[in-house]
């Protein structure tokens, strides 16, 4: 397929693909899925070898925010059964990080559900970020926090931060149809301001709001521009009792092309399979290994995940290895401070434009040709996915062990 041989080509030389190439790669059939998976493949191999980052995520305050993001449990209004508690402590903290860690976790990223931080937050936060360092000197820390102002993301770097992460979700056209009390622009501001404060930024994108190729596109875009080191993607986990629970327009097809679409437009960039991934990519997760080089290893902040060593049991089986604490993760240009518009030839990503509305995506909700043959309806299939979500209960917050 020319199309694949193009995409390769300049996933190769670091170059953006036009806006038409990155619809197409999601606008591919199932019969060449493995084609998309395999020259996707190829540029995934080319910066990053066969290694597979895990990091581990640590919920430090879970539940009753402030602000009103239709896909999160922990929004303001949220009737998920979610659990809530105040900030850990740092010894609590460390003990769940000593967990993921231990099951083969590079670096441990410390969530806090708010807005933003406040300067008593900031203290907090680094007293728990300089307890995990002094127990695992190599680990790496990332923080998100919300928000960020001026001169926080420094105080958090000379805690011994290494990175921090504040997603852009959606595209900028649709990001007021999933939240109203913060903009896309705090967000972009946020993200620069992490980097300006000497934190490696991490920035990535929510699939499965409903939105178009072109919102996915644009987006993805937009995190081109941005130039974060780590681009985490996530597939919608409807949470009964948010928005957005009703919200099942993935399959795992749907998935593997848009994670060889970020592949393809991210193609040095530490780009991350995040939350759904068991919900949504189920027992397809394998092939995406093939598309990132990163993962989160265990539960997430209020969802359970599948058992750690099934992850680590799939990254062998798969054929790739985990990441050591002593390997860099990124390719040595991207090490050296130049990102990826440092590629030769490189195209800017300022023709993303604006996102293109809120429309479902093309195949949004749709049953497989052959379920529908053998009379399973849509309602069918729609009763079945709630229970792919299982509410975390254990790790932080409890007096149950991880799952690391």
């Amino acid at each position: 397929m020319d199309l694949l041989n193009t995409l390769v080509e300049k996933g190769l030389r670091r170059e953006l693909p036009t806006r038409e190439e990155a619809l197409a790669v999601l606008a591919t059939s199932d019969d060449d899925l493995l084609d998309v998976v395999a020259a996707a493949g190829k540029v995934r191999r080319q910066w990053f070898g066969r290694r597979v980052k895990l990091n581990y995520l640590i919920n430090l305050k879970s539940g009753l925010c402030p602000e009103d993001c239709s896909y999160c449990s922990q929004r303001l209004g949220s009737k998920a059964e979610i659990l809530k508690y105040t900030w850990l402590k740092p010894d609590e903290a460390t003990k769940v990080a000593a967990a993921g860690v231990a099951g083969g976790a590079k670096r441990v990223c410390l969530v806090a559900s708010g807005r933003g931080p406040t300067d008593r937050d900031i203290d907090r936060v680094s007293r728990t970020i300089e307890a995990i360092k002094e127990q695992n000197e190599e680990v790496e820390v990332c923080a998100c926090l919300g928000l960020l102002s001026g001169g926080q993301a420094e105080r958090l770097r000379a805690a011994g931060a290494d990175a921090y992460n504040h997603n852009l979700n959606t595209s900028e056209g649709t990001y007021g149809d999933i939240t109203t009390t913060h903009t896309y622009a705090d967000r972009v501001d946020t993200v620069r301001l992490a980097r300006e404060g000497g934190l490696s930024p991490c920035s990535g994108l929510i699939a499965g709001m409903g939105e178009s190729d072109e919102d996915l596109v644009d987006v993805l875009f937009a995190l081109r521009e941005l130039d974060p080191d780590s681009v985490p993607v996530n597939f919608l986990i409807p949470m009964e009792g948010t928005p957005l629970a009703a919200e099942w327009n993935l399959t795992p097809q749907r998935c593997l092309r848009i994670l060889a679409m970020a592949r393809f437009v991210c193609p040095d960039v530490e780009v991350r399979l995040a939350g759904g991934r068991e919900v949504h990519l189920r027992s397809l997760q394998p092939l995406a290994l093939h598309l990132v080089n990163s993962i989160f290893l265990g539960d997430y902040l209020t969802s359970e995940g599948q058992a750690g060593q099934a992850d680590l049991d799939m990254i062998a089986d798969a054929g790739f290895e985990v990441e050591g604490a002593g390997t860099p993760t990124l390719p040595e240009h991207r090490a050296d401070g130049c990102g990826s518009v440092c590629g030769g030839g490189a195209e800017s990503a300022s023709e993303s434009g604006s996102g293109s509305g809120s429309g479902s995506a093309s195949e949004s909700g749709s049953v497989p040709a052959e379920s529908a043959a053998a009379g399973v309806t849509a309602a069918d299939v729609l009763a079945s996915r709630p229970g792919l979500v299982s509410v975390r209960r254990r790790g932080a917050g409890t007096d149950l062990a991880p799952n690391a």
